[in-house]
């Protein structure tokens, strides 16, 4: 059964600016699935999960979430789900507790009704309880804010960007409750920009331009690039940017970590040592080590979206 179905949606913010949201075909996210979005800053991350929250209305198209429109049951609607936004939004001079019980009170609840939601991830704030909100760290806010999120015991989870700018260990935890959250049958959608968050989702939109370039599990994007990726390195890394993309057998280029991931043209059998051979005997590179490498979520969004 699916949970969200949107029959193409659409929201601009100027006359003269393209869409902010332009998604002409139709998607649904299933009950129980943890559904990831990627893309840059600009893609429309933002927009669609406040056109899902109610938070703004579309210019065309229709959606529902839990059978409710999001236009004409706008009230019902967020009453059954949590929305966590990118940017700390909760009251920074409101202690730990404060801001909880706050949240609670405003959807006539209590921390101790909905605590088994909360209590694998509240239990690391007790000691900070009375701490303002606006002196915590990082991963606090984050763990603050889910808990905030959750205390209503929502149907549907909408998370945008959540773990950005926090530590790899709070990153892990929290996606660990990501996927407790999942096995009581919530559905969750949830934006990031690391690749490796989105592996965790069952199927991820890759988004653009206000559009989604595809949709498809991690797996299954990432198998359906067919083209073949070299990973290259030289003693001089920068010209062996501008070289390798002057190379007729080179389709793109771009850097990734401390090497440069290239994709052939369609058709190119060049093995991997013959193109370190063409960079040292034709352009002069010294140290050249060219491998096949197996495409990341990240090759896939480069080779989709231009």
């Amino acid at each position: 059964m699916d949970s969200i179905v949107v029959r193409r949606l659409k929201k601009s913010y100027g006359r003269t600016l393209p869409p902010a949201v332009d998604l002409q075909e139709p998607f649904s996210v299933r009950q129980g699935e943890l559904f990831g979005i990627i893309g840059p800053d600009g893609a429309g991350k933002t927009t669609l999960f406040r056109l899902l929250t109610t938070l703004v209305s579309p210019d065309e198209g229709t959606a529902t979430v839990e059978g409710l429109d999001i236009v004409r049951d706008y009230r019902q609607l967020r009453t059954i789900t949590g929305y966590m936004p990118g940017r700390f939004s909760l009251y920074p001079d409101l202690s730990v507790k404060e801001n909880l019980t706050f949240f609670a009170s405003v959807f006539g609840t209590d921390i101790k009704t909905n605590y088994h939601l909360i209590g694998d991830i509240y239990c690391r704030l007790e000691p900070f309880e009375d701490r303002k909100a606006g002196n915590l760290s990082g991963g606090m806010k984050q763990k603050l804010a889910l808990c905030c999120t959750l205390i209503h015991s929502p149907r549907v989870l909408f998370l945008d960007e959540p773990t950005t700018g926090v530590d790899p260990s709070s990153r892990r935890e929290f996606w660990e409750t990501l996927a407790r959250l999942k096995d009581t049958g919530m559905t969750i959608v949830v934006s990031t920009a690391y690749m490796d968050e989105a592996d965790r989702c069952d199927r991820v939109a890759m988004m653009k331009s206000g559009r989604f370039l595809v949709t498809d599990s991690p797996a299954a994007i990432r198998g359906d690039f067919g083209r073949q990726l070299l990973a290259v390195r030289s003693d001089e890394m920068f010209r062996l940017l501008q070289d390798l993309r002057k190379m007729p057998q080179v389709d793109r280029c771009y850097t990734f970590g401390d090497t440069h991931h290239v994709v052939l043209n369609d058709g190119c059998k060049s093995a991997p040592e013959g193109i370190g051979r063409i960079l040292e005997e034709e352009y002069g590179h010294k140290g050249v080590s060219v491998r096949v490498q197996p495409a990341t979520l990240e090759d896939c969004y480069m080779n989709v979206g231009g």
